[in-house]
């Protein structure tokens, strides 16, 4: 098994880990997330192992794209991708500038959800992107009807800029600089703080 690319402890939840997904290896995971009917923004609701495997190998040989299977105290747990959005179907759609970094994020279904892990998975996400110097704006494209993502995307920053049409979407075209981003972390340990005096 792949060891992990990258790590995070939350202070409440315990440690989230990434490593690159195996195409092969994981096939029969992936398949069983992003075909489960929570998971119906990720568009693969009627995907076959194959095509999972076959979407998965090619993000993998793609220069400009890559996949990253997300880990919570060990187990698997979400799914990340991250990707050139001038090397995208967002090329030619927004404002690009240098920097930018796009991002797509998919929680494996559970029957026992742990409240704030979704927002500890984003936030996991997020730092990931951000521990690279380079990367100063991450840019992402959530179907206008996912709204509970809209809300946890405002959470840690993003701003909504636009709606741009997509082959299989409208979608809010949304932006997060490193800046906005610390911003809304700082003010999320404020009010934590501020909650336990």
């Amino acid at each position: 098994m792949t060891d992990a690319v990258f790590s995070r402890t939350d202070e409440r939840l315990g440690r989230f880990a990434v490593r690159p997904v195996e195409p092969v290896a994981d096939t029969e995971l992936l398949h069983g997330w992003v075909t489960h009917p929570k998971s119906v923004f990720w568009m693969m609701q009627d995907a076959e192992p194959g095509d999972v495997q076959r979407e998965f190998a090619a993000i993998d040989a793609n220069p400009h794209h890559d996949a990253l299977l997300g880990l919570y105290e060990g187990r698997p747990a979400f799914l990340v991708e991250r990707y050139d959005p001038a090397h995208s179907e967002l090329a030619g759609r927004y404002a690009a500038r240098p920097g930018d970094v796009g991002m797509h994020f998919l929680v494996a279904p559970t029957e026992t959800p742990i409240h704030g892990f979704t927002r500890a998975v984003l936030t996991t996400v997020m730092e990931l992107l951000f521990s690279e110097p380079a990367n100063q704006r991450v840019v992402v494209e959530p179907d206008v009807r996912n709204q509970a993502v809209h809300t946890l995307n405002a959470s840690v920053g993003f701003r909504v800029v636009d709606t741009v049409a997509l082959p299989d979407k409208h979608a809010y075209l949304s932006t997060c600089t490193r800046e906005q981003y610390l911003a809304a972390r700082e003010g999320v340990f404020t009010a934590a703080a501020e909650a336990k005096e």
